[in-house]
């Protein structure tokens, strides 16, 4: 015979394909063999047609194509014997899925077999049901399903119950069949059929509001004595794992408990007794014993409040911590993550426990930990928190530095006590990992040194310190560079000395030293070479006896390949053999930068011309309130301390920079208006061009302009006018008021509604500005779940114009909301209507929620 005839045996063809020693050699098997079975098909030999399947099922396990064969499986499904319909069951959820049109055919095979007199073949029709249902499906053979969750065999009713659960999520409607066989479900005495019937409980309530008031009224009571007949009983090896009874059940009843005690008190108050039974009794030294006692620990932070039931949840949490087994450390790390809302103080008291959890060699119990650490922190225990993390950030790994740093650097930022403390931890971050500090960090640092003139010496004296045993941290490099240049005198003359520090001899030549030391060193970047030579400008300014030697250092870079460089020391030797009548002036120390407008820029909820409003999160005790300085002379800081209020003389320091005449000539019937002269050479100078006037419909698009809460960009529109420009620079001057006055009152809309969310828009007009509508989002959230990560995105036509600020919050809370605005220009107004396509993404317990809608109910006008 043929080795590769149709009559080829499984097991023979198995052995030909393993004893392939290439992978060609593998398809010209395969390819030989599927010849065969054509050839048997097309000849309808039912001798070997259900060899031939199970021969297509290995093939398609391979990964080769075998759809030449599913009509194979419907033959085999419509033969009357037992073993044919069993490979060709087999083949129908192997080979096809509920995608297929195939499908279709079978549907008619399946409800006959549902009602065969043979109970094997029921269970092979049931089976096959339950992987492969579709809605249509589900539809036609829900009454069959639903007859034999009575079947006399208890196998029967156990596969009916797990077919009705695919029945249900591909059809939700059909639920409420459903649910007088279930409830009967639950009385069960075999687990088998018990344990199936609350798995169908916990979907139908899912599905089922009706259904989880009914099942919350009659079977709670019943469910909670099974679960202590199961906890009580004694041992029987039937159903034992490892010391305790059917722990699977026990699983499944307390999902279903959490779902009929939650937001009910009446339900949460029948359960209580027997979930602190569970939680006391169930030992903890196996691993059936802990996934029990970690779904009874969901089940308790889940339902209505019991203060004495949550903290003893969470202490069982705490000794999972303890556990040698990295799994149930980690899933004990998520779950006090999520109890954080429910009880924060009983989480406080295992804040040891979770901080030594930030030292585990585990990455991912490491990165949990800390972001559990962070959520704990508060202004009570902030300063031995972040004693202990800066104390373990000298000896943690290079991998885990980033985060850490991270973490650590926020913390100390947001809930510092004082500013001296504030300095002093950021000094030993620094120290540490200067080089994993972000960029904004080191920023907000100096912006904090300026606020404190009082500390102004003890900083530059504890950074002189760090700097010769921290050479090679850039970030420590450039704060210690940039306060030297700054404070260098307070340095010399130990100006400002505190108690706490120990005295220190510098002299004028040891600070120059220093920057000298920084420029030449083999690690220092062209920021930081960059800013030393502004360093020892200012130095050769405060100590004219080092002039000739800084100038020598300066003049060093006068050849560098490096433009940047190249070109300030050629600027600033200039400065110190040319220019010294000036030199003081033009080196003086900077004013006291507004920590409000850095804080804005910071977190981008400001445009370009910043409002100082609202506090900022660095507004440290000890600081110094300092009014806002011109916006010209911030701009090209040329301001002091007691700057005046902008004047017209502005307009010098703008003719001196870009050596052009802004000086307004007398109006002339005819002339161009000053103003427009002014914009038009700042454009020219931006390579912006004169912008003719945007016309209505001049941006129209099909395409979308997305954006994010986190990316407000600005419109078009916005280089259409000289204002707009000067808004671009900072401002020449003061920024006009907004007016108060409204323009019409527009009803507020639901612009999206789910089960778990609701969006509220809230509409206002400024009668200044008829095309622009302001719009304030209303998130609620409609569940008892926290949202994390949130984020609300949009997208509008390009005849629209969108501006997104960020959220009131990234976190929206259980049953609470939260609010965004934004605002949109429409150039088509009262022509076409504003339409917005928005996606809004969070987190539950850790898993990504994504939903999206269309909003098309915009009143009329906007």
């Amino acid at each position: 015979m043929n080795p590769f005839s149709s009559g080829t045996r499984l097991s023979d063809m198995i052995r030909a394909i393993r004893a392939s020693k290439t992978a060609a050699e593998e398809r010209a098997v395969v390819r030989k063999e599927c010849a065969a079975i054509r050839a048997s098909i097309n000849e309808n030999d039912q001798d070997y047609r259900h060899r031939d399947l199970a021969k297509l099922m290995f093939i398609h396990m391979l990964g080769y194509p075998t759809h030449f064969g599913q009509m194979e499986c419907l033959k085999l499904i419509a033969s009357p014997g037992f073993p044919e319909k069993r490979i060709g069951y087999l083949g129908l959820m192997l080979l096809l899925d509920e995608r297929q049109e195939v499908l279709m055919l079978v549907t008619n095979s399946l409800k006959q077999d549902l009602n065969h007199t043979n109970q094997y073949i029921v269970g092979l029709a049931l089976c096959a049901l339950g992987n492969i249902c579709s809605a249509e499906m589900a539809r036609d053979l829900a009454p069959e399903v639903e007859r034999l969750l009575q079947f006399r065999d208890p196998n029967i009713r156990k596969k009916a119950a797990l077919c009705a659960i695919r029945i249900i999520r591909k059809v939700p409607d059909l639920s409420e069949n459903f649910i007088n066989p279930s409830a009967a479900l639950l009385k069960e005495k075999h687990h088998g059929v018990l344990i199936t019937g609350v798995h169908l409980c916990t979907e139908i309530c899912k599905v089922s509001s009706e259904a989880l008031e009914y099942f919350r009224k009659k079977c709670t009571e019943g469910l909670v004595k099974t679960l202590r007949d199961i906890a009580n009983s004694p041992y029987s090896p039937e159903y034992d794992v490892a010391g305790i009874t059917d722990p699977f059940l026990h699983i499944r009843l307390l999902k279903l408990l959490r779902v009929l005690g939650q937001g009910d008190a009446e339900a949460s108050d029948c359960m209580n007794d027997i979930l602190a039974q569970v939680a006391s009794k169930t030992e903890s030294n196996k691993n059936a014993g802990n996934a029990i006692l970690y779904e009874c620990v969901q089940t308790i932070m889940s339902i209505e409040e019991n203060g004495g039931l949550r903290v003893l949840a969470i202490n069982i949490l705490g000794k999972f911590l303890s556990n040698r087994d990295n799994n149930i450390r980690y899933v004990a790390l998520n779950m006090l993550m999520r109890s954080l809302t429910v009880d924060s103080q009983a989480v406080q008291r295992h804040r040891a426990t979770i901080l030594e959890c930030v030292k585990d060699s585990d990455a991912s119990i490491q990165k949990r930990a800390l972001e559990l650490i962070y959520l704990l922190v508060n202004e009570n225990n902030v300063k031995p928190l972040a004693k202990e993390l800066i104390e373990y950030l000298e000896v943690s790994e290079q991998d885990f530095k980033g985060d850490l740093t991270a973490k650590i650097c926020s913390i100390v930022e947001k809930f510092a006590p004082e500013k001296i403390w504030y300095i002093d931890q950021m000094l030993k971050v620094l120290s540490e990992a200067g080089t994993y500090v972000k960029e904004d960090v080191w920023h907000a640092l100096i912006v904090v040194i300026t606020n404190a003139p009082d500390l102004h010496g003890y900083t530059v004296r504890a950074l002189y310190r760090a700097l010769h045993t921290s050479f090679e941290q850039e970030t420590l490099v450039r704060v210690a560079i940039w306060c030297i240049g700054e404070y260098a005198d307070l340095l010399v003359n130990n100006v400002g000395m505190l108690d706490l520090e120990d005295p220190i001899t510098v002299t004028e030549s040891d600070a120059v030293d220093v920057v000298e030391t920084a420029i030449k060193h083999h690690t220092s970047d062209v920021t930081t070479k960059a800013m030393s030579l502004i360093a020892l400008l200012k130095i050769s300014s405060r100590f004219p006896s080092c002039s000739e030697r800084v100038k020598s250092i300066i003049g060093q870079n006068k050849g560098s390949f490096v433009l940047e460089l190249q070109q300030r020391s050629l600027e600033f030797s200039s400065v110190i053999q040319k220019h010294q009548n000036i030199r003081s002036a033009l080196v003086e120390r900077m004013p006291v930068l507004d920590e409000a407008t850095f804080s804005g820029r910071r977190a981008g909820s400001l445009p370009a011309a910043v409002s100082t409003s609202g506090k900022s999160p660095l507004s440290i005790p000890n600081g110094v309130a300092k009014a806002a300085p011109a916006p010209l002379v911030d701009l090209l800081d040329l301001g002091s301390d007691d700057t005046p209020a902008p004047t017209s003389s502005s307009n010098n320091f703008l003719q001196d920079l870009l050596g052009v005449d802004l000086t307004q000539p007398s109006a002339q019937p005819g002339a161009m208006q000053p103003s427009k002269a002014g914009a038009d050479i700042l454009m020219d100078l931006l390579s912006i061009g004169t912008p003719a006037p945007v016309q209505n419909g001049s941006t129209n698009g099909d395409l979308l302009s997305i954006q994010d809460n986190n990316a407000p960009i600005a419109s078009l529109d916005t280089i259409s006018a000289p204002s707009s420009m000067m808004d671009l620079l900072d401002g020449f001057g003061p920024t006009p008021q907004k007016s108060e006055d409204k323009g019409p009152a527009y009803p507020s809309i639901v612009a999206f509604e789910s089960s778990s969310l609701k969006i509220e828009f809230n509409f206002t007009k400024q009668s200044e500005n008829p095309q622009t509508t302001d719009i304030v989002a209303n998130f609620i959230n409609l569940t008892p779940n926290v949202y994390t990560d949130f984020l609300f995105q949009a997208a509008v036509p390009k005849f629209l114009q969108l501006h997104l600020d960020p959220a009131s919050s990234n976190s929206l809370p259980a049953n609470g909301n939260i609010k965004q605005t934004m605002r949109v220009t429409n150039s088509q107004q009262g022509k076409k209507p504003i339409v917005m396509r928005m996606r809004v993404g969070y987190k539950i317990n850790g898993k990504d929620v994504l939903e999206e809608g269309q909003i098309n109910n915009f009143p009329r006008g906007l």
